[in-house]
């Protein structure tokens, strides 16, 4: 009986990992590996904010397929405008993760990938479900920076097929904005003029404040979102490709030092008097107004004529008038109404420029000695018949 204890015990040594190998086997029989890819910020504007992406490896099929909500096509018919308009159609594309691989190391774009803690169940039901989406007639939708994109479409299959708690534990400082949270981006990659492009044509609905599960729009904040589960959202996690080496720093030349240059030198000449300076500033004029009012026309075309919910509500408007668009081709006019449209204008930048950093809007401070300019011209074009344009200049 001793013999055939101690030769039990020895068989079932033995045969002990392969019991393990087979209940793992039986508790995922899809043989299937499903993990986030998130990838770093690129050089150019799309791709400053990041990736995502999910991967699926397939050890029956030996397949490993990349399949990325971010693909849109350059030779789509009105291309431009839909993008303008907030009409433009992404759609999901599936690629072999070589080949993704391959594109972002060209780029020098790490990627960083966490391997998701599913079930067999749920692993199949999500490649089903992705399956389904890759379709022809369901592989379009309507892009949204914000709400519906690369990220949080992943965000939400994952919601919808495992588990929705990952989305309430915020990633971000409670009380962090919209805004805030691109311009993070911006700074880190040192793009100021792209950042002043983006605050000038962004309204007041993106400094609302980002609830834990609005953070995720952001690819980072949704690998952070999962790698603080409670529930263990991710197996492991690995440095796929780790990028040589960071952004290049911003260049001094940022708005507010270029325009505050610009000031300087108006001022300057006005200053002069001379004959040559009189006559450039009267062009010059004219152009800063023409482009304000071109400026506001846009903004009233984002807020009115397009689908970006975030271009709502622009109190950029407050400084770049529409009707700028107008007076710029009556600057030089002796007209009264002409005179008196630029004293209303100088009293009215004079009041934004008080209540700037009180806006239920962020400004982009870039656009202050933008505003200070704008005033300061207007006022020399109300008193240009007073002694006191003479004194300061026309």
């Amino acid at each position: 009986m001793k013999k055939f204890s101690s030769a039990f015990k020895k068989l079932s040594i033995f045969l002990f990992p392969f019991f393990i190998i087979s209940g793992a086997s039986a508790q995922d029989s899809s043989r299937l590996r499903i993990s986030l890819l998130t990838c770093t910020p690129g050089s150019e504007l799309y791709s400053t904010f990041g990736h995502s992406a999910f991967r699926v490896v397939d050890s029956n099929s030996v397949t490993d397929i990349v399949y990325n909500y971010g693909t849109f096509n350059f030779d789509d018919d009105g291309f431009y405008m839909k993008f303008i308009r907030g009409k433009l159609l992404y759609y999901l594309s599936l690629e072999d993760f070589a080949n993704f691989k391959r594109s972002y190391q060209y780029d020098n774009r790490g990627i960083t990938e966490q391997v998701l803690n599913l079930s067999s169940d749920e692993k199949i039901k999500i490649r089903h479900f992705l399956n389904e989406n890759a379709r022809p007639e369901n592989r379009y939708y309507k892009y949204d920076f914000f709400f519906d994109n690369c990220t949080t479409r992943l965000r939400d299959i994952l919601k919808s097929q495992h588990d929705s708690s990952f989305c309430l534990k915020p990633v971000m400082p409670e009380g962090t904005r919209f805004r805030e949270a691109i311009h993070q981006y911006l700074n880190t990659n040192g793009q100021p003029w792209s950042k002043l492009g983006i605050d000038i044509l962004l309204g007041q609905p993106c400094d609302a404040v980002m609830t834990a599960e609005q953070m995720q729009f952001l690819p980072d904040n949704l690998m952070t979102s999962l790698d603080s589960s409670a529930h263990s959202m991710v197996v492991s996690k690995q440095n796929l490709y780790v990028i040589s080496k960071g952004p290049d720093p911003s260049s001094i030349f940022t708005p507010f030092l270029v325009f505050s240059l610009l000031l300087a030198a108006i001022v300057g000449m006005s200053l002069l008097k001379t004959k040559w300076t009189i006559v450039f500033l009267q062009g010059f004029d004219g152009m800063l107004f023409f482009i304000a009012g071109m400026l506001g026309i846009i903004m009233i075309l984002m807020w009115t004529c397009t689908d970006h919910g975030m271009c709502r509500n622009n109190f950029n408007l407050l400084w770049a008038l529409p009707t700028h668009f107008i007076a710029a081709f009556f600057v030089n006019s002796k007209k009264s109404w002409v005179k008196t449209y630029f004293g209303f204008t100088a009293v009215s930048l004079a009041l934004v420029l008080l209540a700037w950093f009180f806006l239920p809007q962020q400004m982009n401070n870039g656009l202050l000695p933008v505003t200070g300019l704008m005033l300061y011209r207007s006022a020399i074009r109300y008193l240009s018949s007073s002694q006191l344009a003479v004194t300061i200049g026309v």
